[in-house]
């Protein structure tokens, strides 16, 4: 059980691929493609994490819509809670034609010093598949669920 001592600094991707938010979807798409990889962290000019981008994040766009469950009653219409917060957000989505549209703001991240045994309670506990490494708000790597299969596998 050693390698659960391990920490994202000594088995983190260095210098990830980043986009920024106002990249096309289609180009995030291309270069998430091309280099083979589920999501980049979406960093602002000074490199700072602002959000990140998924593959799920990108195939909202392509998405059936849902409706708010609403009932009718007499002449108005009353929207279920939070159905209508959610279509808003799928909506939002769907047309989104940036990166900073579609990406996911709320972002689990870790520093270099996070074990092995946090990331992966993390990607588990939020279904997550990446972690930014974060430094002073600056990504300076990126843990990827194959990253913690590997550093399991050199027991």
């Amino acid at each position: 059980m050693a390698e659960l001592k391990l920490t994202a600094k000594e088995i983190m991707t260095k210098n990830p691929i980043t986009l920024k938010k106002d990249t096309p979807v289609k180009q995030a798409a291309e270069i998430l493609s091309e280099n083979n990889i589920g999501g980049a962290p979406v960093v602002d000019d000074d490199g700072n994490l602002i959000g990140i981008i998924t593959e799920s994040d990108l195939i909202a766009q392509d998405i059936r819509l849902h409706f708010p469950t609403y009932i009718q009653l007499l002449d108005g219409y009353i929207y279920l809670p939070g159905s209508l917060r959610h279509f808003e957000e799928e909506f939002k989505k769907a047309i989104g034609a940036k990166v900073g549209d579609v990406m996911t703001t709320d972002v689990i991240t870790v520093n270099e010093d996070t074990t092995l045994e946090d990331m992966a309670t993390f990607m588990v506990e939020y279904d997550i598949g990446r972690l930014p490494v974060v430094s002073h708000g600056e990504v300076i790597g990126i843990v990827t669920k194959s990253d913690l299969v590997k550093a399991i596998s050199r027991k």
